[in-house]
Formats: C-alpha cells, structure tokens, sequence
C-alpha cells in the first residue's frame, strides 16, 4: 500500500486508541533497515510507523555530506514507492529534534511539506517530533504551540515531549533521577497551552522512568501509572475521557506487563530502536564469524565474493530485523489489525 495519507493516519491512530493497542515506531537509517522495517509489519499484518532520528537523516544523505532535510526527503521518496509493494499502511515519522536543530530538520521539512500540499498534493511526512526535553516547560510549550500550528496547516501531526527520556540517543542525553517523571500539573499544562485538538492533532510523550537504551533488570524503574494520573487530571477538567495519544519512549527491552499497562493508559505508539540494531546487526556478525575465510581475502587467497557481496549478509541482516518488528507488533497488540 501506499505511505499512509494524513486521513489513514488519523484512522489508524483512531483505531489504536479505540481498541486498545499501539503501533510499534521504528527507527531506520539506511534502505535497508527500512525494507526489514516494512517486512516486519506485513509478517506481523500489522500498520506502523517507521521513523528517522536526526543522525539517521544525516546519514541517509551520505555520511560525507550530513544534511538531515535531503536525507529525510531521500527516505520519503523511498519509502513511498517500495511502500507499495507491500500490504500495510506505514507512516512517516521523524523522531527526536532538539531546539538547535529546528531550523536545520523540522521547520524545513514542514514548509516543504506546506509547499507541496498547497500544490494540491501529500506532505512528505505523516508526523514530526519536537523534542523540548531540555528546556524550560514553558520555552518548550511555546515552541510547540508554533510548531504544531505550521504542522497542521500542512495536514501533519506533531510529537511533543512532557519531561525527559533519559540515557543517550543520537547525542541527546537525558540524565537520570526524577525528572523522568511528568507529573499531572505537567499534563495540565500542556492542555491548556496545544488544547485537546482543537490547535491540531498532537502525539504527548510524557515520561515514566523511560531510559533510552537497553539495560539489565533493576537498572532501570518505569510507572505507567504516572500515565494513568495525567489522563486523569486532564479528563477531570476538560471532561474528555483519555483525552492524550500517548507515545512511549525507550521502549527497547520494557517488559510485557510494563508495555501493556503503557498501552491500557493510553499509549498508540512505542519506540523501538535499540532492540531492532541489534536484530539487524547479530545475523551479519555471525556470517562474518562463520565465514570468515570467505569474507577476508586470507593468506593471498582471493576470498568468496558470495560470502562478501553485501546482499549475503544482508538478506540475514533483515530477516533478524523483520522478525523483531513483529514480535514488537505482537506486544503492543497491533497484530493482525491493519485498517
């Protein structure tokens, strides 16, 4: 199917909600972690959302060159012819985008999704993520009242971060200690500020102990019931039940029950990055492990150019990846439940 239309979108988030799962957000940087990614949710029957991070966009436009907007409408073209050939919907996402790389990542790329929809045409992509994390929550409120007021006169949602998401992610560090939590005045507030739709359509990471990353049991200590209180407090004043499309944040290597309580408060997207690497990364180091003489030219042998021609261990590179995707599709519920 084509890349999902800004209506398909909706529809599907709609339907998240609505039924109670989430859809797994899967972070590419390369044509082909983005064919794993794609595989994955059609292994799974399942709709979904690939995105870029600001290092994925970079690299997408050639390592050399690092200009994240060619590199994210490099991705988008891509995406949206190998999309069809496959039988899901997927939207398109960029992810974290801190205050000093507004003007060089998302405010181009929505006025050049403003240009091509008052072209009569689709924006490039399907949502975007401001990432206010580290500053002030009032500096960060102001700037998502601009932002998402240019993103929904161009038909995109906008991701909005309430608190801050620690460990480390394409040079963003979050820290630890209790500021990873939001509390319900947070969420108040960022109602009062965005309002409940009627601004435009928005997507509320707020944060529960989420870490970036994967790390050993104990390390790390999520509250989903923090997402539980902040739609309360905001239900009790504007009298809308589970008035937030929740994201969830760090959602490599979370437990069972820490992902469905996530997603019973209200959760219609989950991050996956950390755990998917390395699914792509495994099968390549094992073939270069096993096949080793055939990889490295060795003692003035000539090695096997089927062992070392990137589509061999590639093929086991998207597998492992695509078996991922649908295992996190399989978690989060959205299986089986493409619109």
């Amino acid at each position: 199917m084509p890349v999902a239309t800004p209506e398909v979108y909706a529809e599907m988030l709609d339907k998240a909600k609505s039924q109670s799962f989430a859809y797994p957000a899967i972070n590419v940087s390369s044509s082909q972690t983005l064919n794993a990614a794609l595989a994955g949710f059609a292994e799974a029957e399942s709709d979904g959302i690939i995105q870029i991070s600001t290092g994925g966009a970079e690299y997408l436009s050639g390592p050399t060159v690092k200009d994240m907007v060619s590199g994210s409408l490099a991705f988008a073209a891509f995406a949206q012819e190998v999309a069809k050939r496959y039988p899901v919907n997927v939207a398109l996402h960029t992810d974290h985008c801190p205050k000093d790389k507004l003007d060089g990542f998302v405010r181009p790329l929505i006025a050049a999704s403003a240009e091509r929809v008052a072209a009569g045409g689709l924006p490039y992509f399907q949502s975007h993520m401001w990432d206010g994390s580290a500053v002030p929550l009032e500096e960060n409120l102001q700037i998502a009242e601009e932002l998402l007021a240019s993103a929904a006169a161009a038909n995109i949602i906008l991701e909005v971060e309430i608190g801050i998401v620690g460990g480390e992610e394409d040079g963003v560090e979050g820290g630890m200690g209790e500021h990873l939590y939001t509390t319900p005045e947070d969420a108040l507030a960022t109602a009062a500020a965005l309002g409940l739709g009627e601004k435009g359509r928005y997507l509320t990471a707020l944060t529960f102990g989420n870490v970036h990353g994967v790390y050993k049991p104990g390390n790390v200590t999520l509250r989903p019931e923090i997402l539980k209180a902040a739609q309360e407090a905001v239900s009790a004043k504007y009298g809308k039940d589970s008035p937030f499309d929740l994201v969830f944040h760090g959602g490599s290597g979370s437990l069972p029950e820490e992902i469905s309580a996530a997603v019973d408060y209200g959760v219609v997207k989950m991050n996956v990055d950390t755990d998917t690497q390395y699914a792509f990364t495994r099968p390549v180091a094992g073939h270069m492990l096993a096949n080793y003489d055939g990889v490295l030219k060795i003692d003035g042998e000539v090695g096997n150019k089927k062992q070392y021609d990137p589509r061999a261990w590639g093929k086991a590179a998207e597998a492992g990846m695509a078996t991922r995707v649908a295992e996190a599709c399989a978690a989060l519920r959205s299986a089986g439940t493409k619109l």
